[in-house]
């Protein structure tokens, strides 16, 4: 993990049709109806009981201030509705990575490749970030067509600290 004094200015990211911003308490109903959805979140970590999405919530605005990253939260700017999150994830034993993860609603529309070309433009400009990698479970499918679709490449494939094996790509900077 980097050395981060904790203080933090978290920036606000705008694409075409989103706005990406800090979570807050005002995302805990997204949280909610995410993570507690069986079918949803079962690639990442769900389902999870309301205070457990709670304390997921708290950990991604908590990560901003301990580590100086985190994830933001996707506002469609036309409808004004919180549809997912994007950003970058790092527990403890794990590496960094681009994750992100949408409302089904939301899924098949293109706003996950919006907001993660967002993130990698603002990780590699911003932070001024060498590499950034991401890794999902052998079973996201959906997860390695985006990341295909962003350029990652597979640099590796090891053991994570939950035990399970996954492949790890490395993504371009954004044209």
């Amino acid at each position: 993990m980097l050395a981060y004094n904790g203080e933090v200015d978290i920036p606000t990211l705008e694409t075409r049709r989103l706005r990406l911003v800090p979570p807050s308490s005002a995302s805990d109903d997204l949280y909610q109806r995410f993570y507690t959805d069986a079918a949803a979140s079962r690639l990442y970590g769900g389902p999870l009981s309301a205070g457990a999405a709670w304390s997921r919530l708290a950990s991604d605005l908590g990560s901003w201030h301990l580590q100086g990253y985190g994830v933001w939260t996707l506002h469609r700017r036309a409808e004004g509705d919180l549809v997912g999150a994007c950003g970058f994830w790092q527990g403890r034993g794990w590496p960094r990575e681009l994750t992100w993860w949408l409302l089904p609603s939301a899924r098949g529309q293109g706003l996950a490749q919006e907001a993660s070309l967002a993130a990698l433009s603002h990780a590699y400009q911003g932070f001024g970030w060498e590499v950034v990698e991401t890794y999902m479970n052998d079973a996201n499918a959906a997860a390695r067509t985006l990341v295909e679709r962003l350029g990652g490449v597979k640099t590796d494939r090891r053991v994570f600290p939950d035990d399970l094996e996954r492949d790890v790509y490395q993504l371009p900077r954004p044209a």
